[in-house]
Order: structure tokens, then sequence, then C-alpha cells
């Protein structure tokens, strides 16, 4: 990128992204997820990967109380199933009641109605973390109709106002991804450069980040790290991790393997010397709601 306000390395959220991973190691965030059937399995293996301990509770009558348990929590709308939809409801309950940190991820959200109105639902309980993409991310903000399904049909920057106008609303950390990620807490706004295009290839790649986002939102939880920093350390983290698996891999197949090596490998000192974060400074002016 050509706007960094200085060098990657030098900012805080960097040297906070090294912590993060370090205590993410030490003390494994007992990761609650409830995703969506095609990503399950890749995503306990992400978490294992990283060093979280993955937990895939979406029972009616367990969700609520093990959110409480739990070091942080994900609630995606890839498949939801009444099950699903009344499990994830009990868990924003639960993670609400008990501060445990939680995120939402409103996959494929605006055409589709029932997600549509779930994720409604649950964004009024006032999520940590919404992570999506721009089309996603746009639809529950009510300024479009959504995306083609799981793919986004816009672009970050499109998305800019509606993550402002979200973050602001109801005061969570909004993350959208694309080949520059965009997050912000409606207050300071961070753009994250690294990543890979073989992580839209793999089926997982955006859904496994929101479970990571809620392992390290589990870590700073408690700790003088913010919520947008945690958010940040999680998608460089794991944007890092990308970019090195696509470099020894040939396609597809070879890269979702070496990613699971290199979320497991990489280590703080990586993430400082890889590291194209932008720091887009305070915001001055308010976004209507």
């Amino acid at each position: 990128m050509s706007d960094l306000l200085c060098p990657p390395s030098a900012l805080p959220v960097v040297a906070d992204a090294m912590r993060l991973l370090e205590l993410v190691r030490e003390a494994p965030p007992l990761t609650h997820c409830i995703t969506n059937a095609v990503v399950t399995g890749f995503t306990a293996n992400v978490l294992l990967a990283v060093g979280a301990a993955p937990a895939m509770v979406d029972i009616v009558g367990e969700s609520e109380l093990f959110a409480g348990i739990a070091t942080g929590v994900l609630i995606n709308l890839g498949t939801p199933t009444p099950e699903q939809r009344a499990a994830g409801l009990e868990a924003a309950a639960g993670a609400t009641a008990a501060g445990t940190p939680w995120v939402l991820d409103p996959v494929a959200i605006g055409a589709l109605p029932v997600r549509t109105a779930h994720a409604q639902s649950l964004v009024e309980q006032r999520p940590t973390a919404i992570r999506g993409n721009a089309s996603e991310i746009l639809a529950l903000a009510g300024l479009s109709a959504g995306g083609r399904g799981v793919d986004a049909t816009d672009s970050p920057d499109a998305a800019a106002e509606a993550a402002l106008l979200l973050a602001t609303r109801y005061g969570s950390v909004v993350a959208v991804s694309g080949p520059v990620d965009l997050i912000t807490d409606g207050e300071r706004t961070y753009r994250v450069a690294n990543g890979d295009e073989l992580l839209t290839r793999v089926t997982g790649g955006g859904c496994a980040l929101g479970a990571v986002m809620a392992a390290f939102l589990g870590a700073a939880h408690g700790r003088r790290i913010s919520p947008l920093t945690a958010v940040t350390a999680a998608t460089l983290f794991y944007t890092v991790a990308a970019e090195r698996a696509a470099a020894r891999s040939t396609g597809p197949g070879s890269f979702a393997v070496a990613f699971l090596d290199e979320l497991a490998a990489t280590t703080p000192a990586d993430l400082s010397g890889a590291a194209r974060v932008a720091d887009a400074g305070a915001h001055v002016t308010e976004v209507a709601s």
C-alpha cells in the first residue's frame, strides 16, 4: 500500500498482534463455534493449528451455557438450520450475559430472507465483532441487497460507510474482508493488505477467519487490548500465514494443507517482518444512523 502512515512494524497494533499470538499459544482460548456444515472441520483444524481449542457446540439447550464457559464465540450463518438459528440466539444471549466476546459472521445475507432476518436479530444483541465480505456488510447495514451467495460483488471500500454505520450503531468492531481488509470500530480504522487470492479458492477461508477473530478476542479479553486491536491482529496473522502458504503452493489443494502448516509455524517475528498495515486514523465525521 502507498498510504501507510508509518512503517508497519512500528505500528502499535503490530506489536499487539505479536503479543496476542503468544497469548493464544500460551493459554489456548476455548473457542465456541456455531458454524456452517460446509466448513466445520476446516474451522476446527484452523483453530487447532493457530493454538486455540475449538468446540463446535450448536445444540439448543447447551449453547447458552457453553457460551458462558468459552473464551470466545463465533456465530456463523452459512447453513442456518432451525436448530442452529435457535442455538445461535442462545449463544449470543449467553455470551452477552457472561461478558464473553463474540463474533457474528452474516454469511450470504441480503437476498436470502431467512438468514437475513436471523442476522438482524443477532446484530441487535450487539456482537463484539462483525466479520463479512463487503456485500454482506452492506446488506446487514441495509444499504444493499447483498452479493451473489457467499461471493462479494462489492469492494471493501464500497462498504466503508456501512462498516462505520454498523460500528457506531451497535458498538461493534466491523471487519470487511477483501483484497485489502478494512477494520473499524467507528472511531479508528485499520487496513490490512496482506493475504492471497488462494484464500478465496478454499472452502472456509473467510469463515475460519471469524473463528480466529473469536480466539484472539478471547485472548485479549480482560487485558488492555481493545477489540479493534484484537480483530486487526487476527486478520494480520491469518493473512500473513496465507501469504506464506501461497508462496509454496501450486494450487488450492496444496494451499489448504500448507495454510494449516503456516498457521502453526508463523511466529510473532514473522508478523513484524511481513505486516502491511495502514492506520487510517481517527474519524472526525459522524455517520448517520
